[in-house]
């Protein structure tokens, strides 16, 4: 899962083309705030920016390379932020 400051969008669907991740769930509209002192997302006045979020399954040995790539894409303006978070996948149908 990548979540991510809307100002990533095309961003993270670039990274995502790069890597050849072809299959993806993306939701809109996501509010949070960080964990080290991230601002909130909330999508009012006060707070009126917002995240978006995608959810992805890919092999175990491509987890490495997204996880870094995505560290990048944060490192080039930590402010916006971008986050991964990774699951094990038990079954799909």
């Amino acid at each position: 899962m990548i979540v991510f400051n809307q100002a990533n969008t095309e961003r993270v669907e670039y990274l995502l083309d790069m890597l050849n991740i072809r299959g993806f769930t993306f939701f809109e509209q996501v509010q949070g705030r960080g964990t080290n002192g991230g601002e909130p997302r909330r999508g009012t006045h006060a707070w009126p920016e917002m995240n978006s979020c995608v959810i992805t399954i890919v092999p175990d040995e491509q987890v490495p390379t997204l996880l870094e790539t995505v560290k990048k894409l944060d490192m080039r303006n930590e402010e916006v932020g971008v986050r991964a978070f990774v699951w094990n996948i038990e079954a799909t149908v």
